[in-house]
């Protein structure tokens, strides 16, 4: 891909785990080039232990991409997601 997916995760998981609430959730978040030249970010989130379910957005290029995961990742983050193992 580019230089830029270099300095910036492509490929990202999160949890949020609250026994209290039988809360046992994973979203994960990775970038991939598509057939058209341009990048896809491909969303994924469910109970752990799951399949889950999948969303996916173009991007004309990786730069936009790793701008949207980022961004999503941030606002996941104050939701109480955290790094899984």
């Amino acid at each position: 891909m580019t230089k830029q997916l270099e300095l910036f995760p492509d490929d990202i998981r999160i949890e949020r785990i609250d026994p209290d609430r039988n809360m046992r959730r994973f979203y994960r978040m990775h970038i991939q080039p598509d057939l058209f030249g341009g990048v896809t970010l491909i969303k994924v989130w469910g109970r752990i232990g799951t399949m889950g379910r999948q969303r996916t957005e173009a991007f004309d290029d990786a730069g936009r991409a790793v701008d949207a995961l980022l961004v999503h990742l941030k606002a996941k983050q104050r939701r109480g997601y955290g790094h899984g193992p």
